[in-house]
């Protein structure tokens, strides 16, 4: 009679690969990312402007990214940092505007709410020591009223008619404060684009990061409208007078 070999009912076995069980790791650093991220409140609504660019460390490794996306029909995020969180955020916001929809009761997320989504989701990964390696800029229009508000990793948030991230926030800021604050009301299309477009040409010349190939956006009763990629005029006839560059 051939032997039967008896197994108790709780043995289970496992592939050799499996014997060996790693900690639980989180991601310590972005890798491929975005830089600056501008916007401000203007007469008809919230502009905002990014690059095209999403660098691997030093390298420019994407250039056609868009990191500014429409959530809802007034309501406009735009990123800087980890593009791949970006994307989870994108698809988090998806699925919180289709559970919306299929509710079918007449109501729409305003800005305010989904700012306050995002803030909940930014710190809720912080407290896990999982962050979001991200800085987002929400702007829209909610019941007639613009609002503009920042969330970053740390879960930090604010409200402001002008903001700027990465690079931005040393050397767009001033120029955001020197003429929007206290002209928000005032300031037209053409004018806005104007003041967008000296903040981004101005952050190309300084942020090594940051790629002279743009988007702008706009917000305003109408809805959302985010322009095709577009170049900035520049002028680099002073850098041969800059040590280092030139031959002396």
């Amino acid at each position: 009679m051939d032997s039967i070999t008896l197994r108790l009912p709780h043995t289970v076995e496992r592939p050799a690969e499996a014997t060996n069980y790693e900690p639980t790791t989180r991601i310590s650093q972005p890798t491929v990312t975005g830089t600056s991220v501008v916007a401000f409140k203007y007469k008809d609504g919230i502009m905002m402007a990014t690059d095209c660019l999403a660098s691997y460390g030093s390298m420019a490794r994407f250039r056609d990214e868009t990191r500014m996306t429409a959530v809802g029909k007034t309501t406009l995020l735009g990123m800087s940092g980890d593009t791949a969180d970006f994307q989870h955020m994108k698809h988090t916001l998806n699925n919180l505007l289709t559970q919306e929809y299929d509710m079918d009761d007449g109501q729409n997320l305003g800005t305010r709410s989904i700012y306050k989504y995002i803030s909940n989701i930014m710190y809720g990964r912080r407290t896990k020591i999982d962050p979001l390696w991200n800085s987002y800029v929400i702007g829209g229009i909610d019941n007639g009223e613009k609002v503009l508000g920042f969330v970053d990793y740390y879960g930090t948030t604010y409200q402001s008619p002008t903001i700027a991230t990465g690079f931005g926030a040393h050397l767009a800021q001033p120029i955001l404060r020197k003429y929007v604050e206290g002209h928000e009301d005032e300031i037209t299309e053409e004018d806005a684009i104007r003041i967008l477009d000296d903040c981004m040409r101005v952050l190309y010349y300084r942020d090594c990061r940051t790629f002279n190939k743009l988007r702008r956006a706009k917000v305003t009763a109408a809805g959302v409208e985010i322009s095709e990629p577009y170049a900035l005029e520049t002028n680099w006839n002073i850098a041969e007078y800059v040590r280092g560059y030139g031959p002396f």
